[in-house]
C-alpha cells in the first residue's frame, strides 16, 4: 500500500484484505489501483452552538469509494475516534458488501468526531443538521445515500433528511435511509442487521448440524445490531450466556434474560449495574466457551493476542473489520473455527437499506414479513455464492467473499472503460 491521506491501521488492515483477494484472482495492478482507492473524500468542519450559548467546533468526514456500479451507500458513524482512515477502510469494506449482495451501489462513510454522549438531543440535532448541510453538494439520491451506523440512529436519518429537503424545496426521503417509518423509513429496517446477523448464524449452526437448541451465544457489543442479533438468536432457542458493552461484560451460563436487558440498556443508555449476570471484562467474555461468538462492536477486537483464545466454533461477525489480519491468519491455521465473514454478516442492514430505497423512489411500502422473506432470500443467495467461490478458489470464507466483491467491482469498470 502506497502513502495517502488515509493511511491509518484500520486502512492498512483493509487494504491488506483486499490484496489477499486481488493476489488469489490475479489482477493486474492497474486494475488494483482503480479498484482500491476511493473516487473521493470530503472533510468539513461543523461549527455548532451548544445548549450554553458557546460555540464548538467538530470534524466531519465523508468518503465514496466508487460510483461504477451505482450510487454510493454508506453510514454516518459519530464516535469520538473517528478518522479519515477509519471512515475510508468503512467506505472500502461496502463497497465489497454491496458487491456481494448484487446491489446497484458503491461503499461510501461517513462520521464526525464526536462522543454523542456528550451532547444533548438539541445539540446532536444541530450537529445533523450541519453535517448534512456541509454535504449536500456531494450527496443525492442517485449520488450518496446515507444511512445510520455507530452513534447515530433513526432520529438523525430524520433530521438529515428534513434539512436535505428543505433546500430542495420538497421532501426527498431516498436521500437517506434507516429513517422512521413515519417519514418513509422502511418496516424492519431497524432490526434488519441484527435480524441478518441472527439469520446466517441459523444457517451455520444447520451446516454444523448443531440444533439451535443446543447451541449458546456470546454477544460482544449491546448496541443496536447486537441486542437484535442476541434477540432474535434467542427466539430461534439459542441460549445466549453473555452480553457487554463498552461499559463491560455479564455472563450467565443458565442464559441470560435478553429482552430485560434490552430493556434496561435502553432506559439507562449502556448495560452499567445492570444485575442480570456475573460482571466480566470484555477481554474474558472474547475467551468464553460457546459454539458463536459475536462481536458486535468496533473494528479489530480480535487480534493476535486473543485469537489462539477463542473458545467458538462459529465466529459470526455483526461489527465491521472486528478481526484484524494477523488474527485471521491464525484462525485460519487452526481450522477449528468457521468464520461467517462481515461483509456477508452484517449486510442485512444495508439490504433493507436498498429496500427502503427501493420503496421511497416508488412510493410503495412493503409489510414487515415482505422485507424480512426478501432479506433472508439475498443473505441466503450471497451465502451459497460465497461456498461455491471457496470451493472453486480453495480458500477461506474471507478471502472467497472479498473475491466475489472484488471480482465484480473489477468487472464492472472494465465493461464501463477508463475515461477519458
Amino acid at each position: 500500500m502506497r502513502d495517502t491521506l488515509y493511511k491509518s491501521d484500520v486502512f492498512a488492515m483493509a487494504c491488506g484484505q483486499f490484496e489477499q483477494a486481488a493476489d488469489i484472482l490475479e489482477l493486474p495492478q492497474d486494475v488494483r489501483e482503480r479498484t482500491l482507492y476511493p473516487k473521493r473524500c470530503l472533510a468539513v468542519t461543523l461549527p455548532i452552538r451548544r445548549d450554553n450559548g458557546a460555540v464548538e467546533v467538530f470534524e466531519g468526514f465523508r468518503v465514496q469509494h466508487h460510483l461504477t456500479m451505482g450510487p454510493t451507500k454508506g453510514g454516518v458513524r459519530f464516535h469520538q475516534d473517528v478518522n479519515i482512515g477509519e471512515v475510508a477502510a468503512l467506505a472500502m469494506w461496502m463497497t465489497w458488501k454491496c458487491a456481494l449482495a448484487g446491489l446497484p451501489y458503491g461503499g461510501a462513510k461517513g462520521g464526525v468526531t464526536v462522543d454523542p454522549s456528550k451532547l444533548s438531543p438539541a445539540e446532536l440535532e444541530r450537529l445533523s443538521r450541519r453535517y448534512m448541510t456541509e454535504m449536500i453538494p456531494f450527496v443525492g439520491t442517485h449520488v450518496d445515500v446515507m444511512a445510520p451506523d455507530m452513534g447515530t440512529n433513526p432520529q438523525t436519518m430524520a433530521w438529515m433528511m428534513d434539512t436535505y429537503s428543505i433546500q430542495l424545496g420538497h421532501s426527498e426521503p431516498a436521500i437517506v435511509t434507516g429513517k422512521p417509518p413515519e417519514v418513509g423509513g422502511s418496516l424492519g429496517r431497524k432490526e434488519a442487521t441484527g435480524y441478518g446477523v441472527a439469520h446466517c448464524t441459523r444457517r451455520a449452526l444447520e451446516d454444523a448440524s448443531i440444533p439451535l437448541n443446543q447451541a449458546t451465544a456470546v454477544v460482544q457489543g449491546f448496541g443496536n445490531v447486537g441486542s437484535h442479533a442476541a434477540l432474535y438468536l434467542h427466539q430461534m432457542g439459542v441460549k445466549v450466556i453473555a452480553i457487554s458493552d463498552v461499559t463491560g461484560g455479564w455472563h450467565n451460563p443458565a442464559g441470560i434474560d435478553v429482552r430485560a436487558a434490552v430493556d434496561y440498556a435502553a432506559r439507562n443508555r449502556s448495560l452499567k449495574n445492570w444485575n442480570g449476570g456475573d460482571p466480566m471484562s470484555n477481554d474474558e467474555l472474547l475467551a468464553l466457551e460457546c459454539t458463536v461468538l459475536i462481536p458486535a462492536a468496533l473494528e479489530r477486537v480480535i487480534n493476535a493476542g486473543n485469537a489462539g483464545k477463542l473458545r467458538c466454533k462459529i465466529l459470526a461477525e455483526a461489527a465491521n473489520g472486528p478481526t484484524n489480519n494477523d488474527a485471521d491468519a491464525l484462525i485460519n491455521a487452526r481450522g477449528d473455527i468457521t468464520v461467517i465473514p462481515d461483509v456477508l454478516c452484517n449486510s442485512g442492514g444495508v439490504i433493507v437499506s436498498y429496500f427502503e430505497w427501493l420503496q421511497n423512489l416508488q412510493n410503495a411500502y412493503w409489510t414487515e414479513r415482505e422485507v424480512f422473506a426478501k432479506l433472508e432470500g439475498m443473505l441466503d443467495k450471497s451465502r451459497m455464492a460465497v461456498l461455491a467461490q471457496q470451493k472453486r478458489l480453495r480458500t477461506n470464507p474471507r478471502t472467497a467473499a472479498l473475491a466475489l466483491g472484488v471480482e465484480r467491482v473489477a468487472a464492472a469498470k472494465k465493461l464501463r472503460g477508463l475515461f477519458p
